[in-house]
């Protein structure tokens, strides 16, 4: 029936958050979880495609040669980011690999919660691509924050330096192109607390 057939008969809402780095997006989905919402984590599911004996990982493996893998015969994670560092036609081949097979995993976890007659799915996506992501959801949340606090919470999160915060924030799409797709606009620039009522303000609008 495919997943257009079997929207036609059902009541389920699927909801798209995304952000940059920092933003908090991660943390809307968890409360989004909490409040009852199935939360299918595209960057969970882009780690899963990756594993060994899946296609995706056979492909990267014919593109980018076999010493991508570690001993174990696992994705390193670090060749590989160097392999396309600072060239634009191999990150846009590696993501074209890797995108493919999420957007099949996402579809077909969408599928499975609409039969279930899942009320709310999330689909949590840090790039919000048309295919597997804007092309399903009736509405999309963007997380967003100012550039400092994201700065902020990077470098006490993830170990890094101003610079290197910076830089990841700019290797990302622009505020400006996160904004654009949004139907609604989450704030997260103050605490867990204040965006925990926003987003439970903004739950239960949807189930109205």
């Amino acid at each position: 029936m495919g997943i257009v057939g079997m929207r036609q008969n059902s009541e389920s809402i699927i909801l798209g958050v995304t952000g940059g780095i920092g933003s908090g997006k991660s943390t809307v989905s968890s409360i989004l979880k909490e409040l009852g919402a199935v939360v299918i984590d595209a960057d969970v599911i882009s780690r899963e495609v990756v594993e060994p004996g899946k296609m995706a990982l056979d492909e990267l493996t014919q593109e980018f040669g076999k010493d991508i893998l570690d001993d174990w015969g696992q994705l390193n994670r670090k060749e590989l980011a160097a392999r396309v560092f600072n060239d634009a036609n191999k990150l846009r081949i590696l993501n074209s690999i890797v995108h493919k097979y999420v957007v099949q995993k996402i579809q077909q976890n969408v599928e499975e919660q609409l039969l279930k007659q899942t009320k709310i799915i999330v689909i949590d996506a840090p790039i919000p691509i048309k295919n597997g992501f804007l092309d399903l959801c009736d509405e999309v949340w963007t997380v967003f924050a100012q550039m400092e606090i994201r700065v902020e919470r990077i470098m006490k999160r993830n170990g890094m330096t101003y610079q290197e915060a910076v830089s990841r924030i700019k290797s990302q799409i622009s505020d400006e192109e996160y904004l654009s797709i949004a139907n609604k606009v989450i704030n997260n620039d103050d605490d867990v607390t204040t965006l925990r009522q926003e987003v439970e303000s903004q739950f239960k609008k949807l189930l109205r």
